[in-house]
């Protein structure tokens, strides 16, 4: 499945735009490309208690369980300016955990597995 990344930073930056960033005003949204070729996004969500906000990745990743789960195949992260942001650690975790090591993730050089986004992932691998 080849992604349209057009589509995919648009979806995003759509997101983004819906966001709830009263604290920071950093609009973050995430859009990715399931491998039944469902498109699912997210947007940030933060809080007044700093550390329970949610990424937009972790909205991403409900909404993917919420109509019907499947495996990331490319995610795309932007402001609602359509600046490109790359995801934190815990969302990169997220990312790996529901998308693979091949899940192809935008960053400033273009996009790039999982594998080289997060190297020496922890995964279900790692479980006894």
């Amino acid at each position: 499945m080849v992604p349209d990344w057009d589509k995919l930073r648009a979806a995003a930056v759509e997101a983004a735009q819906l966001a709830y960033c009263p604290y920071s005003g950093l609009q973050v949204g995430a859009a990715a490309l399931v491998d039944d070729g469902r498109l699912v996004t997210g947007c940030n969500v933060e809080n007044a208690a700093y550390g329970v906000g949610l990424c937009a990745e972790c909205t991403m990743a409900g909404q993917l369980r919420l109509s019907g789960g499947g495996r990331l195949v490319a995610v795309a992260c932007r402001s609602g300016a359509g600046e490109l942001l790359t995801p934190c650690g815990r969302c990169r975790q997220i990312l790996f955990e529901l998308g693979g090591p091949d899940c192809l993730v935008d960053m400033p050089g273009g996009p790039v597995p999982m594998s080289q986004v997060l190297p020496h992932a922890f995964g279900p691998a790692q479980l006894p």
